[in-house]
């Protein structure tokens, strides 16, 4: 296990007590809710051709104070205890920060996903959710996986089939994974759901002009730079959607290969198919190739996200930071120490448990969606568009006045579910940043907005505690 990783596990929990501090909560409940509720860690056997290969897994569920418990599935090669016990704990204040009624959880499998073929991901994926079933960590009402690092679609689809398979009858199945294919069960809008809850988040952040005035910036996402590190699911949504519906400019962006930057703007989804056709983004028309790709952190810029893996903002490179906002799209981009550092220097950190909630909660959409076997807006969406259509129609005959076929066609069409899936998270990441904003606000003695947001967080989590008539 690198330095980095163990770090990540330690900075979730020294920000989880220097939060806590500030709740006037019982020391016994506090106890409770830091603490990672099960750890199942497992190794199991998988046939590679002629050769078996042993698999390291890991599924912890961090809280139960919500259930089922909610977390993606990581493939990577860099998988280890800590690293899932972090994520876990993350998923419990993230889901509690933007009232999605679910206890924490996460998953991981320690294989490098380019180094097997499709065949074999699938096998090394069912005999992954055959261990979870033997030991009931998977299921509708019990602890619903999602993707993650590594995955996608392709392996809850497998999953889904492997648990009703194993499950046959459980008439809520496909309730047991999110972030399906649509055909699947899945839910328009998923994929995207993560970057646009990011673009959301930092559209609500900037849009207050006395707090933006505060560290030099006017008001509004138009015009303001931003530098993305990595170009994987969350990254590439961020960076299009902040472009195109917030008229924002992208000036850098890095990945594996390399750093790129451009004064002028990059347009991400040019950068996007110059990718798949070269491999690289390296030599993109326009940009120019930093010679030290970790110097993406130094780039002049409004807004710095890191859209990649935990622990890239550390002590050591902290001071090199000319960003005035870094958005956490990534789970735990910036140590605890790194942010005290940042904080010191003025600059705001949003972080990541409320920021990157975007994908756990399309995700709730979608498990909602199974729950009810029904899309959304199949019951409400032709008569939504009649009535739109008949209002219109009497607008014209009072007023006299024709209105173009291509503006009545946009105010009378009714909600699809990618729209109403889209209505529901800008709401959720709207209201969840206010409440955070206000804790801040009103508790003088916070200084970061992630002292705000675990706060928000621990209130709601132990005023279920004592529902529940655990903690009196």
């Amino acid at each position: 296990m690198s330095h980095k990783q163990a770090r990540f596990y330690e900075s979730v929990l020294a920000n989880f007590d220097r939060a806590a501090k500030h709740s006037g909560l019982p020391a016994g409940l506090l106890a409770q809710i830091r603490e990672c509720n099960a750890v199942y860690q497992m190794r199991f056997p998988v046939k590679m051709g002629n050769s078996y290969e042993v698999v390291e897994a890991y599924r912890v569920q961090h809280s139960h104070h919500r259930l089922p418990t909610k977390g993606g599935i990581r493939f990577s090669h860099l998988v280890n205890q800590e690293e899932v016990m972090a994520l876990a704990s993350l998923m419990t204040y993230k889901c509690a920060i933007v009232d999605v009624p679910f206890g924490g959880a996460k998953g991981g499998v320690k294989v490098s996903p380019r180094k097997y073929s499709e065949d074999q991901l699938e096998k090394i994926t069912r005999r992954y959710t055959t261990e979870l079933i033997r030991k009931n960590f998977i299921g509708p009402g019990v602890d619903v996986p999602a993707p993650d690092y590594g995955t996608g679609p392709r392996e809850m689809a497998w999953i889904l089939d492997t648990y009703n398979q194993l499950k046959n009858g459980d008439i809520d199945g496909l309730a047991c994974v999110t972030g399906k294919p649509v055909n699947h069960g899945g839910i328009a809008g998923r994929t995207e759901a993560t970057g646009r809850g990011v673009y959301y988040g930092l559209r609500e952040l900037l849009s207050y002009e006395d707090d933006m005035a505060a560290i030099g910036l006017t008001a509004g996402m138009k015009d303001k730079t931003i530098v993305i590190q990595g170009l994987g699911n969350v990254g590439s949504y961020t960076g299009t959607i902040c472009q195109k519906e917030g008229g924002a400019k992208i000036v850098g962006i890095s990945e594996m290969e390399g750093t790129i930057y451009s004064k002028d703007g990059i347009d991400v989804e040019k950068l996007i198919k110059f990718r798949k056709q070269t491999g690289s983004i390296l030599g993109f028309p326009g940009t120019e190739t930093l010679e030290v790709r970790e110097d993406w952190v130094a780039l002049e810029c409004d807004i710095l996200i890191p859209a990649a893996l935990e622990s890239q903002i550390t002590a050591d490179n902290a001071d090199l930071v000319k960003a005035k906002i870094i958005g956490e799209a990534a789970n735990g981009p910036v140590t605890d120490v790194a942010e005290d550092m940042l904080t010191a220097k003025g600059i705001i950190v949003v972080p990541d448990m409320f920021l990157n909630a975007g994908g756990v909660t399309v995700s709730y959409f979608e498990w909602l969606k199974n729950l009810s076997h029904m899309r959304f807006g199949r019951l409400e969406k032709r008569f939504d568009q009649n009535t739109y259509a008949n209002i219109m129609d009497v607008i014209e005959k009072t007023t006299g006045k024709k209105v173009s076929n291509r503006d009545k066609s946009m105010i009378v069409r009714g909600a699809d579910e990618v729209d109403l899936v889209r209505s529901g998270l800008e709401e959720t990441m709207i209201t969840a940043y206010k409440e955070i904003r206000d804790i801040k606000k009103r508790k003088k003695k916070l200084s970061t907005l992630r002292e705000a947001a675990f706060l928000s967080a621990l209130n709601k989590i132990a005023s279920d505690y004592m529902q529940l008539g655990v903690f009196p």
